[in-house]
């Protein structure tokens, strides 16, 4: 069912903004707004860590998530997206057979144990990327779709700015430790959101349990695979810098949710704190679609135009996170710009929509013309031009 907004308000005259910037300004302010009315989430001893619905985006649970930090072997999240695009893009198959070189071979740290000089499956290599965590995995793969491995961290820091991660750099493929190799908790979560949803097909990958390559028989550090049957993913880094890190998204009923936790003290910790985040998220908050994409939500007053409205509503829909029990509780209203002069374009903001839980704002977002409006003739400026004298 869709969510009613309750009234209308039209606001003072506005400049209309470009659609990048008053979408990046308005969409999902959920988290902030919800600090003040949740239950207590688990206070752990930590670097750093974050607790994220999935679809919404909404912060449930965090500390110091702006942190930065070293990634460990959290970095193959990246190396994965980067190697899953070119797979898409028909610059690689599963079928290629990649040729070990000297370099990959002599990776130190977590190997798949890949033999210098032969040609191995680039699935197999995959595999062993993502359940063995293989150093040497991430080097052949990199050198097989670009030239090198520098050449393949050029396309891992141009995909990280894509994803929005404007706190993250990479200087290598596998995440051996580096002045210059750092992310955040929250730029993680961002790139564990586009994983799942850009490559739902590979994603299945991360919760195999084991891996047999070369005789050498392995498993998935990610402990939750076994304790949780609801958790499906993503990955463990570790070094001596960077302590016990672990990405964790467990589905439960229609909700996602994705846990990062970083710098813990053990590979027990690890697992222990992640499944707490876990716990906490799933046991109080729910997640609702209040908005289809393309919901028509309300129309707007245009001036000088062919047509004197315009469709508002929402192109990408909208999701809520919120403390169970409270979704009857919710509220909306809507703000629309007066002043609105065509033309129009599909896309341009209009106005916003504020969802209240009580007296706490749990998500905004912008209004935007569902269909474009052209200019009206000279005769048609001109007297709206008179009436917006007169309605001001």
């Amino acid at each position: 069912m869709m969510f009613n907004l309750a009234k209308t308000v039209n606001t003072t005259p506005l400049k209309i903004f470009s659609k990048i910037l008053i979408m990046s300004i308005l969409f999902f302010h959920a988290s902030l707004a919800m600090a003040n009315n949740k239950p207590i989430a688990p206070v752990l001893n930590a670097q750093s860590y974050l607790l994220v619905d999935n679809i919404s985006g909404v912060e449930l649970a965090a500390k110091n998530p702006s942190k930065r930090i070293e990634p460990a072997s959290l970095t193959k999240l990246m190396t994965a997206y980067v190697l899953y695009g070119e797979l898409k893009k028909g610059n690689a198959t599963l079928e290629d057979r990649v040729l070990i070189s000297e370099k990959a071979w002599k990776m130190e740290g977590s190997r798949m144990f890949v033999e210098g000089g032969k040609k191995v499956p680039f699935e197999r290599l995959l595999h062993g990327l993502i359940i063995q965590s293989g150093n040497d995995a991430a080097v052949a793969l990199a050198e097989h779709v670009a030239g090198s491995e520098s050449s393949f961290v050029d396309k891992m820091n141009a995909a990280a700015v894509k994803l929005g991660m404007n706190s993250t750099h990479y200087a290598n493929a596998s995440g051996m430790p580096d002045p210059q190799h750092y992310t955040t908790a929250r730029d993680i979560v961002k790139l564990a959101r586009a994983l799942i949803k850009d490559y739902p097909q590979f994603y299945k990958l991360y919760k195999i349990k084991n891996y047999t390559y070369n005789g050498i028989k392995q498993y998935n550090r990610n402990k939750l695979l076994w304790r949780d049957k609801t958790v499906d993913g993503m990955k463990t880094g570790h070094t001596a810098s960077a302590g016990y890190c672990l990405v964790a998204s467990a589905k439960r009923d229609n909700m996602r949710l994705i846990s990062v936790m970083l710098g813990a003290s053990s590979d027990k910790t690890r697992a222990d704190y992640s499944q707490q985040l876990l716990e906490y998220g799933f046991r109080f908050f729910e997640t609702h679609k209040l908005y289809a994409s393309n919901s028509v939500l309300a129309e707007a007053k245009v001036w000088k135009g062919v047509s004197d409205k315009v469709p508002a509503g929402t192109i990408d829909g909208l999701y809520v996170t919120i403390q169970k029990g409270h979704y009857d509780k919710l509220k909306g209203m809507m703000e629309l710009y007066k002043d609105i002069d065509a033309p129009i374009q599909r896309g341009d903001p209009l106005g916003k929509a504020i969802i209240k839980d009580g007296d706490i704002v749990v998500a905004e977002l912008p209004l935007v013309a569902l269909s474009p409006v052209d200019a009206g003739g000279l005769w048609s400026s001109i007297i709206d031009s008179i009436k917006k004298l007169f309605s001001n």
